[in-house]
């Protein structure tokens, strides 16, 4: 299972259940990254998208407690649920896209994150644990700075030395 997340300077990321920056280059790395993918996010994450669908050419999941089943999603009620489920797809292809609960609910359980640094502060309401400070966590990739939109962006890759096994969960 990876992450992937755009923080600020201060590992900020979001504001009022929304991004803190409009990135054309992360959203199509994103996309590129993430198509033809699993992703996995709690409900606010699902209903913060345009209509409260879901991303297409993805199989969401979504821990949502109490949430309806849905035809357009998988919808997971707990931890339990959503680990029995993920353990369909290959490691590899599992990318939890937030939010700050599932980042940090999720993280010890995860092998690398693909983190796009922004050089500015937006502001944040809610932030991503600061990778460069955990233990367990090492940047084995940063890739040169890019410009997109008035920011400047670089995406930088972090593996977890040793993450907990989540295929004995569920």
């Amino acid at each position: 299972m990876r992450q992937i997340v755009v923080v600020d300077k201060n590992w900020g990321i979001g504001k009022k259940n929304d991004l803190l920056f409009s990135l054309p280059a992360d959203m199509k790395h994103f996309r590129e990254t993430t198509s033809g993918k699993v992703v996995v996010m709690g409900s606010n994450t699902l209903l913060s998208f345009p209509g409260g669908k879901p991303l297409k050419n993805r199989i969401n999941i979504v821990l949502w407690p109490g949430g309806a089943r849905r035809e357009d999603c998988v919808v997971v009620q707990d931890l339990g649920e959503l680990f029995a489920e993920i353990k369909k797809y290959s490691p590899e292809d599992v990318f939890v896209v937030g939010g700050a609960m599932m980042y940090r609910t999720l993280l010890p359980y995860s092998e690398e994150a693909i983190v796009t640094k922004v050089d500015a502060d937006g502001g944040a309401e809610v932030f991503f644990e600061n990778l460069d400070q955990k233990e367990n966590w090492e940047c084995v990739m940063e890739g040169e700075p890019q410009e997109t939109n008035g920011y400047t962006i670089r995406f930088c890759t972090y593996r977890n030395r040793s993450p907990l096994s989540w295929e004995k969960q569920g």
